[in-house]
């Protein structure tokens, strides 16, 4: 039994789908939801829905019980909730006595300047307390969180941010869900830490290009102080705490910290993560 957390959000839905293109049986995987209602489509598949949330941690062992593997996909929101939740996880999953935890953390969580990673950093220390059987996916930074924005720049005739001219190693989402059912469907990966990036690593500037170039129309990037680009995510609606989290990361982003290229996604997915330009024409409803 695969058990897979967070199955209707972006990620959980990706990690599922391919895990059924590998011919995993469908009563195989078990898609831990707080919404029933929104996993409907997923029972339809045959898929086992198990309704549990992680700020309600007596509900978890019970959703984790008979996992071989359990892929835990970190959950969003303040610091201090999140790691309650995170720790809940971790705990139900000893409790529960999963055969393999497969944790989604940061590129490089243990030692990245990032302010999301120091969540991570904790998690992975929780899970190695337990002692057991586990493996580390460090995502990358993925692709959609900078080409989510892109409509609103075409809008707009110019692309904002914070990170200058630092590099990004992204890959797609689509890309690090193909890596995380690689690892729940083939053996020797316990004990694993992968640091899982994109082959190519690009700058903010070099998308605003990619935009241009998509589009027909000149879009510049335009760099922004952290409370310009700050007020400019409060603005547009994202909480607080979102809008800080993503201008610290372009902040470190600026010094280099997304900038290292490794292998590990490639080997897992055996292909190349998915270039910037299919990402750039995905945003944009062209591919």
């Amino acid at each position: 039994m695969i058990v897979v957390t967070g199955a209707t959000g972006h990620l959980g839905r990706l990690v599922i789908a391919d895990l059924l293109s590998r011919a995993v049986p469908a009563a195989g995987i078990a898609a831990v939801v707080r919404d029933r209602a929104r996993a409907a489509d997923l029972a339809t598949s045959g898929v086992e829905i198990r309704v549990a949330d992680y700020e309600q941690p007596r509900t978890l062992p019970g959703a984790f019980a008979g996992a071989d593997k359990l892929l835990f996909i970190s959950s969003v929101g303040p610091d201090d909730a999140r790691l309650a939740q995170h720790h809940a996880v971790v705990d139900a999953a000893a409790e529960a006595g999963v055969g393999l935890l497969a944790y989604t953390s940061i590129v490089q969580a243990d030692t990245s300047p990032l302010r999301l990673a120091e969540i991570h950093r904790a998690t992975e220390k929780a899970i190695a307390t337990t002692g057991l059987p586990s493996v580390i996916l460090r995502n990358g930074w993925y692709t959609e969180n900078h080409t989510a924005a892109l409509p609103t720049a075409v809008q707009l005739g110019a692309l904002v941010g914070g990170a200058g001219q630092g590099r990004i190693a992204s890959a797609s989402r689509a890309d690090f869900a193909t890596a995380a059912a690689a690892v729940l469907t083939t053996p020797g990966h316990a004990g694993r830490v992968y640091e899982l990036t994109g082959d190519t690593a690009w700058n903010l500037p070099e998308l605003a290009a990619e935009l241009s170039a998509r589009t027909g129309r000149a879009i510049g990037y335009q760099n922004l102080s952290a409370s310009e680009y700050t007020a400019i995510l409060t603005g547009a609606g994202l909480p607080g705490y979102l809008a800080e989290l993503l201008v610290d990361a372009d902040l470190r982003i600026a010094e280099g910290a997304l900038a290292t290229v490794t292998d590990d996604l490639r080997t897992l997915i055996g292909r190349p993560s998915t270039p910037l330009s299919e990402s750039v024409a995905a945003a944009l409803g062209d591919g």
